[in-house]
């Protein structure tokens, strides 16, 4: 099993840009020393407490300060920007990686993100729409040959300008990767068919919904992969865990309280609440929203102990969803950078030892 990070970012509104964004790059360089493989940066950019609206340029710093890790978006909201721009700033920073760098794409994002690009639909479909065509004309637009492309859509009409030899102007910029870096599709619902395109297309499923879920999602990858004749292999799964390890169980959870439980708490059950996916976390349908609280997340949804107690939730994670390759530890920012800082480096060094047999 592999280790790696997602970064929403989550920080507290009351932190600096400047300090949220040097906490985000001090937990990447520590991953990289510690070996951890991968760290995929989040978007969003109307969400006070996720605050990265251009995560490239965290990706970018992160990159030069790194030898190993692979850094990736976590995920580029597709609709939000024009595809020949995406296109290029996407391909130029796998150029300045030198290949080490994953594409993550979604399909749609928050209203508040739309309202702001002015963005209209009268669904979400609308705007997955709009994503699809996005994605189409990116890929389109990396595969041209020749600097030969036209694009016409509901969305985009993109061409190509006419070949000038004289001034050495024409379509030419494509990824170090080819045909483009690794893709990553994430997947936040259930029963979501933008996971299908994961398998249909062989790129990196993704998820961070409970366990239940994940056995379900991974047949809607096959039925996605067989659909195309292609292999669906579990080591691409990525699973994304709120994960806190302490020293002792008890001092674990007094001190998850305060990193998981405070965001969960201020930003968190609200977003959940207000997009009507608080559901999910739920073991049982009929529970009422206020118990779904930070003492039961502790014991039933998040991975909170010493490391044998981590280490044993992880195990209990991996046959409940039946196999995935990479865990992703989704980074926190208390007031007390140490104690993530420590949690990630238990969790490396001391539970992952007892759990590399998991393939």
């Amino acid at each position: 099993m592999k280790f790696g990070l997602f970064m929403m970012p989550l920080h507290p509104p009351r932190r600096s840009y400047a300090d949220s964004y040097d906490r985000d790059i001090e937990l990447i360089v520590q991953a990289d020393q510690l070996g951890y493989t991968e760290a995929w940066i989040g978007e969003h950019i109307t969400e006070t407490w996720e605050n990265a609206p251009v995560p490239e340029l965290l990706m970018a710093k992160a990159l030069a300060l790194t030898e190993n890790i692979v850094m990736a978006t976590g995920v580029t909201m597709l609709p939000l920007h024009h595809p020949v721009d995406t296109a290029h700033r996407i391909a130029m920073l796998d150029h300045m990686a030198r290949g080490r760098i994953y594409w993550g794409i979604g399909f749609r994002s928050l209203p508040t993100d739309l309202q702001l690009y002015g963005i209209d639909y009268d669904t979400m479909d609308d705007v997955r729409e709009q994503g699809r065509e996005a994605l189409e004309v990116i890929l389109g637009l990396w595969a041209a040959e020749d600097g030969h492309f036209g694009f016409e859509g509901k969305y985009y009409q993109v061409h190509a300008p006419e070949q000038s030899v004289e001034l050495g102007r024409r379509l030419y910029f494509k990824p170090f990767q080819q045909p483009h870096p690794p893709i990553g599709v994430a997947a936040s619902t259930p029963n979501t068919e933008s996971i299908r395109m994961a398998g249909e297309r062989g790129w990196i499923p993704m998820s961070n919904l409970p366990d239940r879920f994940i056995p379900d999602l991974w047949r809607i990858v096959e039925e996605g992969a067989a659909s195309t004749g292609k292999p669906a292999d579990r080591s691409e799964l990525r699973l994304g865990r709120e994960i806190y390890v302490g020293e002792t169980p008890e001092s674990a959870r007094e001190e998850a309280r305060i990193v998981l439980g405070q965001p969960f708490d201020e930003h968190q059950w609200k977003n959940r609440k207000a997009g009507g996916i608080l559901g999910y976390l739920k073991d049982d349908p009929s529970m009422a929203d206020e118990d779904v609280d930070v003492d039961y997340m502790i014991e039933n949804v998040w991975i909170v102990g010493d490391p044998s107690e981590c280490a044993e939730k992880i195990h209990q994670t991996y046959e409940e969803t039946g196999g995935f390759g990479t865990l992703l530890n989704t980074t926190q920012d208390p007031d007390d950078h140490t104690l993530v800082q420590r949690s990630q480096r238990l969790l490396m060094e001391q539970v992952g030892p007892k759990v590399e047999g998991l393939k």
